[in-house]
């Protein structure tokens, strides 16, 4: 019997065919057919630690300021030029000696192999007298995101942090040295579940060896939230607009689950990848102190994967039940965040080779890769 196809399913099955070529690379061994790794780490240590002696003007202040003296760790990351750039996130001695208090600024390190890492002597990214002083100072500029754009601009999604509120800032560079800020990603949103706002991660494609930023039905896509996981669209990766329901609240895609990993909440990981399964968000899930998973501390960051429709970026597939990456070693549950964290913000696909970059108990930052190197 001759099968018939509408239209609109025709189109459907023309835009998936369309971007298979670029995404497909299934993970022959990993526990799920649709999740990216397994991971290993290839050091069991630290690739970027704090440097005291590090300094630079603060524009603000006006005084030297030891910018990463405390802290390095909450990374984002791109492949450019055969390389592969992250950009981490580093806290000063100012401030109280408690989380949050110090100043962060953002840091940029390269390297030709993924592990060994060569840094800028200053930051690149940081609070300074513009139009976003108000939300960004003293508390900084935090835990960045970071995709590469189809035409070859930067996109960074980043926390601004007065010590009042948190929100998600957006920044574009073309050399990742050189950054125009673009303000608040929902402008004039301040009051209930924009009132205090985090992680964003815009949705890319695999293309020629690179994590590019990809439209689905014409926009571009990108997870963001704490607590709860939602969903925003934008015509050009600058300007968004929240997904929400007929009362105005943002549409909630992911939330917590009780005994397991992220038992307290999830959190958007690094920037999600389209692959010809759906959409695979790597996401960081907190461990709740009552009700959380056994074998992970209370407050215990972990890393899960879940995978949303390519079709309907709202509609959730499946979700991993383990996490994949936990706090394990030591430099992973010693530091200001003494629970420990396996924090990932920072994922590049480098000589065959998936690198997760994440953040080691608020002070470190770690790798795990999956490959063939």
């Amino acid at each position: 019997m001759a099968l018939r196809y509408t239209t609109s399913t025709i189109r459907r099955l023309l835009w998936l065919a369309a971007l298979l070529p670029a995404i497909s690379f299934a993970q022959k061994n990993s526990a799920q057919n649709w999740t990216i790794g397994p991971f290993t780490r290839p050091v069991s240590a630290p690739i970027l630690s704090p440097r005291p002696a590090s300094s630079f003007t603060d524009p603000l202040s006006r005084q030297t300021v030891h910018w990463e003296s405390t802290s390095a760790f909450n990374p984002a990351a791109v492949v450019r030029n055969g390389k592969v750039y992250v950009l981490y996130r580093a806290e000063d001695d100012s401030g109280e000696m408690k989380i949050g208090m110090h100043t962060s600024r953002l840091g940029l390190a390269s390297s030709d192999d993924g592990v060994h890492f060569t840094r800028e002597p200053g930051p690149v990214f940081y609070p300074a007298d513009d139009a976003q002083k108000d939300r960004e100072w003293p508390g900084g500029t935090e835990d960045p995101r970071l995709v590469e754009g189809e035409d070859g601009v930067y996109v960074l999604t980043y926390t601004q942090w007065n010590r009042k509120s948190t929100g998600i800032g957006i920044a574009t560079s073309k050399d990742l040295v050189h950054w125009t800020k673009h303000g608040p990603m929902f402008p004039g949103k301040d009051s209930g579940a924009y009132h205090s706002y985090k992680s964003g991660g815009i949705v890319t494609r695999l293309s020629n060896g690179r994590l590019i930023a990809t439209k689905i039905h014409g926009k571009y896509w990108m997870y963001w939230g704490e607590v709860e996981v939602h969903l925003a669209t934008s015509p050009d990766l600058v300007h968004w607009t929240p997904v929400e329901n007929a009362d105005g609240t943002p549409v909630t895609v992911l939330k917590q689950r009780a005994k397991l990993f992220d038992s307290a909440f999830p959190e958007v990981g690094p920037p999600p990848v389209l692959t010809e399964r759906g959409i695979v968000v790597l996401y960081n899930g907190k461990n709740g102190a009552s009700d959380g998973a056994p074998g992970l501390d209370p407050g215990a960051y972990s890393v899960g994967q879940a995978l949303f429709s390519a079709m309907e970026p709202s509609k959730l597939l499946e979700r991993t039940t383990e996490p994949f990456l936990k706090p394990e070693l030591p430099f992973e549950k010693t530091g200001q965040y003494v629970t420990g964290t396996t924090f990932a913000e920072g994922l590049v696909y480098f000589k065959n080779s998936w690198f997760l970059y994440y953040g080691c108990a608020d002070s470190l930052v770690g790798v795990a890769v999956s490959g063939t190197k």
